[in-house]
């Protein structure tokens, strides 16, 4: 079977690491299933995203949804990166990491009166706002507190992603943004809003892209509303062309981000306004791995299982987009391969890891690594079947400490006994 091997988890003999810390010596002392993150690929891909875009007055933001946890998010934080947050707890997360409020922006399809107070509270850099009665909201809601709201608009440019169709968010028939006719008319008459000072041009065509053609296209299409804008004296002040950018969990042909920057500078130039991004998985994603230990492996008539002590409520992409993380051996210490289905002790069919999957044999007590889990992993985790969300461990060169420690059965029931 095919090993993924990077510089930051790599086979050193025959042990799997992450930077210089054996993963079955993590998974020991932690227990299983546990999230492990390399802090040195957040750092190395944040400063290749940077530096990609460096020919461009350019900010960058990190998209926390993509893995909120607070040393994460400090990470990036740390090194000049922003932060992206869509609801009120990921913005509590980001105050909390440190983030000043200026390198924050409030994003979310459905923001409630309550959020939109805490943006104007904390002085965030600007709220995207997603539809009329939003914009309306948020004019009444800073009139209230005394305060005029940055605000840019989120428009809907009606391009195809090319990706998962739960995972697109450009075109027309997804709930996202406003459609370009709508926001030029709301732009347009920007002096009606006495408490709002639009700020810019948004857009987030979707996730996990894998070719430039859509974000050419979507830039192109927008950039042509926002020079019209401009020649029409409405003071924007950036273009922000979200995230989305693909990364390689199997053998997806992605782009280089230097093919990207290339296609867009000629747009971006014509602008002469600040650039905004908004990178999640691309900064995170192969940067993670989800640790399991074999429970039991059995057969059903011709079928082979492998059953780990890690679930859909620890990694749910496989159950719910179909989504595909190599799985290999943290210790290589078997030689007969085998076809198996992955799957963990939740009681629903849909609860795998992988299907007919190539991997050498393997016993109770063994340990396995679920490959790019750094993004959409653990912020998607449950307590279905009363599971204790796992623990998380963050590894810089050759040490690691624990993130965030595994749930307690007492965290499940929280009040509840109080309340009986």
């Amino acid at each position: 079977m095919q090993y993924l091997d990077s510089a930051y988890f790599k086979y050193k003999g025959n042990n799997l690491y992450c930077e210089g810390v054996p993963v079955s010596k993590i998974a020991e002392e932690y227990g299983t299933p546990v999230y492990i993150y390399s802090r040195n690929f957040f750092i190395d891909s944040y400063r290749k995203f940077n530096n990609a875009f460096k020919g461009v007055r350019h900010s960058v933001f990190f998209a926390c949804k993509s893995n909120f946890n607070l040393s994460v998010i400090k990470t990036f934080a740390d090194q000049g990166c922003g932060v992206d947050v869509n609801s009120e707890g990921e913005l509590l997360r980001a105050l909390k990491a440190g983030v000043k409020p200026e390198k924050i922006i409030l994003t979310g399809v459905g923001k409630t009166e309550r959020e939109i107070m805490l943006g104007l509270e904390y002085d965030v850099l600007m709220i995207k706002a997603e539809s009329p009665q939003e914009i309306e909201l948020i004019n009444s809601t800073a009139a209230s507190m005394n305060k005029t709201a940055p605000v840019a608009i989120r428009v809907n440019p009606d391009v195809d992603a090319q990706t998962h169709p739960y995972i697109s968010t450009g075109l027309a028939e997804n709930k996202f943004g406003i459609e370009a006719k709508t926001a030029l008319e709301i732009f347009s008459d920007y002096r009606s809003y006495k408490n709002i000072r639009f700020t810019g041009i948004d857009m987030h065509i979707g996730s996990q892209i894998t070719k430039v053609e859509p974000f050419a296209a979507a830039v192109e299409k927008l950039a042509e509303l926002f020079l019209q804008l401009k020649s029409m004296g409405v003071p924007l002040e950036h273009f922000d062309m979200g995230g989305g950018i693909g990364v390689t969990y199997n053998s997806e042909k992605t782009f280089e981000l230097e093919e990207l920057a290339g296609r867009l500078f000629p747009t971006f130039n014509k602008l002469g306004c600040d650039i905004f991004f908004e990178p999640g998985r691309y900064l995170t994603a192969n940067g993670g791995i989800l640790a399991a230990q074999v429970l039991y492996t059995k057969k059903n008539h011709d079928k082979n299982f492998i059953i780990i002590d890690g679930a859909m409520t620890d990694l749910i992409r496989p159950s719910i987009y179909g989504a595909y993380h190599h799985i290999q051996p943290v210790v290589l210490n078997g030689a007969n391969e085998l076809i198996a289905d992955i799957v963990g002790p939740v009681c629903e069919s849909g609860d795998f890891l992988a299907k007919n999957r190539e991997l050498i044999e393997c016993k109770h007590g063994d340990y396995l690594a679920v490959m790019s889990a750094g993004a959409y992993g653990m912020v998607m985790a449950s307590n279905y079947n009363s599971r204790r969300r796992p623990a998380e461990v963050l590894v810089d060169g050759d040490s690691c400490r624990l993130i965030r420690s595994r749930e307690t059965f007492d965290h499940l029931m929280f009040d509840e006994e109080k309340l009986l």
